[in-house]
């Protein structure tokens, strides 16, 4: 690990509000400066503000990942990119859980109201503050302190390609660090808009959450296929990581299903039971674990594509 990913991992894990925010670009901007890079920052609807390293015009493809992060929540986002079912399920029963507390909230003011003789427009109050606390907490609540996984290894892959890159490459290669992806893939989009000649049948490589779990899922966008042969060549599987590239029945909700050559990575455990492939730990205080085993695979592989392409 480079000293660079290693402070990034020490100090700048909290990416979530302005001013954490604004210190993350300070020091990142200045770290590629020194490898010889040009940054720029590139603001977009919604209140975006992407890190934008090299040239995306000439570049053969883009590396990208979402540098902002999300509030800590008591579950976690369980994703599961090859059974759509079982992410719909858990994501129905955490819908359930809030429609619960709900009608609990709705149910108790009802009966304090009519007990304790208080006005209905005060009950309705007290349903409606708990309704949107929930919701704010959710969405705009306390920082998660731990985002190894989510999306820290992703901002320190682009930071470890980049370290890792010949000279005579740099020139080849575009870094993109998104903002708001945690707010609903804002700052993708935003880029996207902004760049949608450059990004028409270029490869864009997203990495997002890559460092927990030995399984290393691609899922690639509907033109991205024409880049397929080239990624199964360059990332090859090993000793340490098992890699998959897929076309078809995967759903992994990321920056990269805002391009039409969009692939995204992501790391995944694999269940003793159907075999399935799981993410877990994620917006949780238990998002902790950072393989460095697949941060090292996915730098090395990275330039070989860039070789291959």
């Amino acid at each position: 690990m480079t000293e660079i990913a290693r402070e990034v991992l020490d100090k700048y894990q909290i990416r979530k509000t302005k001013a954490q925010k604004n210190a993350f670009i300070s020091f990142l901007q200045e770290k590629v400066g020194k490898m010889g890079y040009t940054s720029k920052l590139e603001a977009g609807k919604g209140g975006a503000c992407n890190i934008i390293v090299g040239d995306v015009e000439s570049a053969k493809v883009v590396y990208t990942a979402h540098y902002d992060t999300c509030p800590v929540l008591p579950f976690p986002n369980f994703i599961t990119p090859k059974n759509f079912f079982i992410y719909f399920l858990y994501q129905l029963l955490i819908t359930v859980g809030f429609l619960a507390i709900l009608v609990a909230v709705s149910v108790g003011t009802g009966y304090l109201s009519a007990k304790f003789n208080i006005r209905e427009s005060v009950a309705d109050l007290i349903f409606f503050v708990v309704c949107y606390g929930l919701i704010f907490l959710m969405m705009a609540g306390p920082a998660n302190k731990h985002t190894a996984n989510d999306n820290t290894s992703g901002v320190n892959t682009l930071i470890e390609i980049m370290a890792a890159l010949p000279d005579e490459k740099k020139n080849e290669v575009a870094f993109v660090f998104f903002d708001l992806e945690e707010m609903g893939l804002v700052g993708s989009r935003a880029f996207s808009k902004l760049h949608k000649k450059e990004m028409k049948e270029k490869l864009l490589v997203n990495f997002d959450c890559v460092s927990d779990g030995e399984n290393i899922l691609f899922v690639l966008c509907k033109k991205a296929k024409c880049y397929k042969q080239a990624l199964e060549q360059a990332y090859t599987s090993n000793e340490h990581v098992s890699v998959e590239v897929a076309d078809k029945g995967i759903f992994y909700p990321s920056d990269q299903m805002n391009f039409p050559c969009g692939v995204g990575v992501a790391a995944l455990k694999k269940s003793k039971f159907m075999k399935l492939l799981y993410m877990d730990r994620i917006h949780t205080n238990k998002d902790t674990v950072y393989r460095e085993e697949n941060i090292q695979f996915l730098t090395q592989k990275s330039i070989e594509l860039i070789n291959i392409l």
